[in-house]
C-alpha cells in the first residue's frame, strides 16, 4: 500500500477526477481531496492510496510536474503527519484580554 500526496489542485477538482487521474496507472483503494472545515472549499491538496506500491511509484513519477486544469501538480509519496503540541488554552484564540493603545 503507497500513500500519495498530491498538492495545488485545482479549488474545482473533486474526488472522482483525481480517482480518474490515477486510475491509469493501477488500483485505486481511495482518492480524496481535502475540505476545508469551516468554507466547505477545496484546500487544494489530497490523497490517493494504491495498493500496489509499483503502480503507485509509476504514478508518481508520470504525474509530477503535470498539468491538470491549469495547475502544475506536485506528487509524491505521502510523509507521516507531524504530531502537534497540545494547546494551551484548549482553542486556537489569544486568551489575553486585549491590548489598549
Amino acid at each position: 500500500m503507497i500513500n500519495i500526496y498530491v498538492g495545488n489542485l485545482s479549488f474545482r477538482t473533486d474526488d472522482e477526477e483525481l480517482r480518474q487521474t490515477f486510475e491509469s496507472f493501477g488500483e485505486i483503494a481511495s482518492a480524496k481531496v481535502v475540505m476545508d472545515r469551516d468554507t466547505g472549499r477545496s484546500k487544494g491538496f489530497g490523497f490517493v492510496e494504491m495498493p500496489n506500491k509499483e503502480e503507485g511509484m509509476a504514478a508518481i513519477k508520470a504525474l509530477d510536474g503535470q498539468d491538470m486544469g491549469g495547475r502544475t501538480l506536485r506528487v509524491n509519496e505521502a510523509q507521516p503527519r507531524e504530531a502537534r503540541p497540545p494547546r494551551r488554552d484548549g482553542g486556537g484564540f489569544d486568551s489575553r484580554p486585549p491590548r489598549r493603545f
